[in-house]
């Protein structure tokens, strides 16, 4: 899936809890944050590698796309948060839901499948679904749309969207346009 829907995702799921803006922001961020070890690709077009045979080929859904990488980011969200269990279990959750979205929505063009070694560095066992579909795909799409009408809707009745955290006055300035614009 696209690093936007999995924030979308990962700010949506943060509104279940009663959580701080910062809270929130670290149920997001663990939403995003396996994609970090798809930073290869900077290694590989550096080195004029083709992605697919470099670093990002070779670490992409790996090192970050794993069980215990959704470990050490709940654990930090727990040292880190106020209402400690609520934002680390969203927290877990939120990373996962990241790896079932890739696990669904990930495929390449021709069909080439990503597989997830959730195991890893335990197992070397990789985990893939034949019926991936490509992240260009209808599905992906409208996933993302829905998140984004989940997200107005928040906005409406709660007053933030996820440009909390980024800027509370932009923040401010969209929940404001939208609440003028929808009943």
């Amino acid at each position: 899936m696209n690093p936007i829907t999995h924030g979308l995702l990962g700010w949506t799921v943060a509104q279940a809890g009663d959580l701080s803006r910062r809270e929130r922001a670290m149920v997001t961020l663990a939403a995003v944050a396996p994609d970090l070890d798809g930073m290869g690709i900077l290694l590989d077009f550096a080195a004029g590698r083709h992605p697919s045979v470099g670093a990002y080929g070779a670490y992409h859904h790996v090192i970050a796309h794993n069980l215990a990488a959704g470990c050490v980011l709940a654990l930090l969200a727990f040292a880190l948060a106020r209402r400690r269990w609520v934002c680390a279990g969203l927290t877990f959750l939120s990373f996962h839901l990241h790896l079932l979205g890739d696990l669904v929505g990930s495929a390449g063009p021709g069909g080439s499948l990503w597989s997830l070694t959730y195991l890893y560095p335990f197992s070397p066992h990789r985990f893939v679904w034949e019926g991936q579909w490509e992240l260009n795909a209808l599905p992906n799409v409208l996933v993302t749309v829905v998140l984004l009408a989940v997200c107005i809707a928040i906005a409406v009745r709660r007053g933030r969207t996820p440009l909390e955290m980024l800027s509370p006055r932009a923040d401010a300035a969209v929940v404001s346009a939208l609440r003028a614009r929808l009943p």
